[in-house]
């Protein structure tokens, strides 16, 4: 598919996600989870619709998950020693996700995936300029998968817009976090490994450092292990080589309705045998308020021993890809009703690693924190497709 008819089809899935939405049935809404029974507030304070973060969101977690204009009553144990911050109760929340599934590529006609992802999230203030996240997943995909974001957060160091993280996340969360997505098919260029390699831009352990200098540009530096979350070895040692992977990206707001960005990340892997790993890309963000958002990223990938033979290949092998998303709120962070397109496209050296499809999805706020979902995926690299009903929700 030539790359010109992109956005045709990101218009023409969010047409049909909209010609769908007459399934879905109206109610009341309200939220309860987490920090907003901590602050006594709706989910939408912060989200629109959950798990998307709002502005106010986004300022919210980067303030170490406390509100910058209201101290959460009574959060600490008065306990008589003032070098101990004390929470008084454990803020936990819980996000419940199940679907029903009509693949092409299988001989099932539909298959139950209920429940298909159950995770305990907790996180917020340890004291003052210190904070915490993580979740646990419980179940995911019919298995007990174990914690994927777990960090620290030192918060507003030295009086300034300079945040640290310590623990794990995922590389990509700079860019577009993959949880805070809307629709069930995800962004497949984070993910993307080539040949032999364990380098992406998901899940890692490692450092992140923050910045938003005085003229307003951000700046992200990771330090990152390279070979993801997996278990340590028989030493208790979770690298798996004597490397250290770095990523970075600067981002600015140009006016109120538009952001770009860029990045660029190095990975060496491997001992003998090595491979060197270097990816370099662009961004933007183009909204209107809350009622359009607009998401681009574009990616390139060069390995020069991704299959880690003896003697290294003459030419680096090349990968591009990226993502386009288009979501619509109609009535902003009020709506109860919203449509997603996402477009995602993997173009590599070997055809059996191109990836491409279109996804159009649809959202019914049936709570604050209950959402009904939609969904249809179109595989243009192996002409199948895959139809989603499901729910989302958080308490």
């Amino acid at each position: 598919m030539k790359r010109y008819a992109v956005a045709i089809c990101v218009l023409g899935s969010l047409l049909l996600t909209v010609f769908m939405s007459v399934i879905l049935v109206p109610a009341d809404a309200e939220a309860v989870p987490a920090f907003a029974r901590k602050y006594r507030m709706s989910c939408t304070t912060c989200h629109a619709p959950i798990p998307r973060l709002k502005e106010y969101g986004d300022e919210f977690a980067g303030n170490g998950f406390v509100l910058k204009d209201q101290e959460a009553p009574r959060y600490f144990v008065e306990t008589g020693d003032d070098q101990l911050d004390l929470i008084r109760e454990l803020p936990i929340a819980l996000r419940l996700e199940g679907f029903i599934k009509h693949q092409t590529e299988t001989d099932k006609e539909f298959d139950l995936s209920t429940p298909y992802n159950l995770k305990m999230i907790s996180g917020g203030s340890l004291s003052k300029n210190l904070a915490y996240y993580f979740y646990f997943f419980f179940s995911e995909r019919g298995e007990v998968a174990g914690i994927e974001d777990a960090f620290l957060m030192f918060n507003n160091l030295f009086g300034k817009d300079l945040d640290i993280y310590v623990g794990q996340f995922s590389i990509s969360d700079p860019l577009y976090k993959s949880e805070l997505r809307m629709t069930y098919e995800g962004y497949a260029v984070y993910k993307n490994r080539m040949g032999e390699s364990g380098v992406n831009l998901s899940y890692d352990k490692g450092i992140m450092i923050t910045y938003t200098a005085p003229c307003g540009t951000d700046m992200v530096l990771e330090v990152v292990n390279g070979n993801g979350i997996g278990a340590a070895d028989d030493d208790h040692v979770f690298d798996n080589d004597k490397y250290k992977n770095v990523f970075g990206r600067v981002s600015r707001g140009i006016n109120d309705y538009l952001r770009v960005g860029a990045f660029g990340y190095y990975a060496k892997e491997g001992e003998i045998k090595t491979n060197r790993t270097y990816m370099f890309g662009g961004d933007a963000t183009l909204s209107y308020e809350d009622i359009l958002e607009l998401n681009f990223q574009y990616l390139e990938r060069r390995d020069d021993n991704m299959f880690f033979l003896k003697n290294k290949p003459a030419d680096e092998v090349e990968t591009s890809g990226g993502l386009t998303e288009l979501i619509w709120m109609p009535q902003g962070d009020r709506s109860k009703w919203y449509a997603v397109g996402l477009y995602n496209w993997i173009e590599a050296k070997y055809d059996d690693d191109d990836y491409e499809t279109i996804t159009g999805h649809i959202g019914y706020m049936l709570r604050t924190n209950v959402r009904l979902i939609v969904e249809d995926t179109y595989d243009i690299v192996n002409e199948e497709n895959r139809f989603v009903l499901g729910f989302v929700t958080a308490f």
